[in-house]
């Protein structure tokens, strides 16, 4: 492993960063492990600093992939490859990258909220304290509180990052960041999960909130993150406290996907004509939509129905589904919940996201 300093790159660094860009994503699409990780290596020879490597490079090639297959021009199965080489060139980049170990401004806890399977976001993130010096535990994906928290008992760690990209694990991730902190470990979170502002952040009670690893970077090198002590805690306020329509929803979510799935072969007669395939695919929306309809509740948020909704109705349109079926899916719902004054407003809602998106 080199543990000399670079030369500089002969060109600008932006041009060099779209090249080994553009390079990175044909070798990722193609499935090509060996070249990708020899174009982000050479480029590291070259004088292209790890972190640019990591997060200029690496994390925008990965952004493409999911926009590439959010449009139906890749499949599932080369999303879930070039991810997985994606994964493997960040650590290819890692060994080629020298740390001083004795250096580290201390220790830091990176894991993904129970339930999210985006582990990349968070392994970036690992990587890019570890070149800063930090001492990173990194758990991955899926990690239950009940094994975070034993974790920190026994590494004292200064503090949590924890990511989340999927809203609908937002519930898990506020039970994990009341855990944390009940033990006295501050908690950092980021991903697309805690929304663009980090708006459901500060709703959750997390201690900060980042837009990207550089971000939490920065604000890890400030100095030790330190909890004021209010005397009215945010989560207090949430929604699925003063009512049972969040419990009702989570706990009936099969009863509900069942009943809408009978419905619709009323109120939507093109799925008479729908293969077994088909068939299971409305299933699987329909338990989405469940899903996130629980989280809005939660959250007291309907905009993340709606936002959810037009998402979907993209997703469908692009892969030759008709989208014309979303409605008459919410209506069923809506009525199947009309004791539930919440629900029903949430539910209206993404009635009317879908008619304007």
């Amino acid at each position: 492993m080199s543990t000399s300093t670079p030369p500089r790159l002969p060109l600008p660094h932006d041009r060099v960063v779209r090249q080994v860009s553009a390079d990175l994503w044909e070798a990722t699409v193609a499935g090509d492990e060996s070249t990708a990780t020899e174009t982000v290596l050479r480029a590291l020879d070259e004088g292209l600093d790890p972190e640019a490597a990591l997060l200029d490079v690496i994390a925008a090639v990965q952004g493409r992939i999911g926009e590439e297959w959010a449009a139906n021009r890749i499949t599932v199965a080369q999303e879930h490859a070039a991810t997985a080489i994606n994964d493997r060139v960040v650590t290819a980049v890692g060994k080629r990258t020298a740390v001083d170990a004795d250096r580290a401004p201390g220790r830091i806890t990176v894991a993904c909220v129970d339930g999210e399977w985006h582990a990349l976001p968070a392994r970036l993130l690992a990587e890019v304290l570890r070149i800063r010096g930090w001492q990173v535990d990194y758990l991955g994906a899926q990690v239950p509180a009940p094994h975070l928290i034993s974790h920190l008992h026994n590494t004292a760690a200064d503090a949590v990052a924890l990511s989340g990209s999927i809203a609908t694990r937002l519930p898990t991730a506020h039970a994990a960041i009341t855990a944390c902190q009940a033990i006295g470990v501050p908690v950092l979170v980021g991903g697309a999960a805690f929304g663009p502002r980090g708006e459901y952040a500060r709703l959750l009670g997390a201690d900060a909130w980042a837009p990207d690893a550089r971000a939490a970077a920065a604000h890890l090198a400030r100095g030790p993150m330190v909890r004021p002590l209010p005397d009215h805690q945010p989560m207090d306020d949430l929604p699925h406290l003063a009512d049972q329509e969040y419990t009702v929803v989570s706990r009936n979510s099969a009863v509900l996907v069942r009943a809408v799935f009978t419905g619709l072969h009323d109120a939507f007669p093109g799925m008479r004509a729908y293969d077994e395939v088909q068939r299971e695919r409305i299933a699987e929306d329909l338990a989405h939509i469940v899903e996130f309809l629980a989280t809005s509740l939660y959250l007291g948020d309907e905009e993340l129905f709606g936002r959810f909704l037009t998402w979907t109705a993209r997703i469908l349109t692009a892969r030759g589904v008709p989208a014309r079926s979303l409605p008459p899916a919410l209506r069923l719902l809506a009525s199947e919940l009309k004791d539930f004054p919440r629900a029903t407003s949430t539910l209206q809602c993404g009635i009317r996201a879908l008619a304007v998106g």
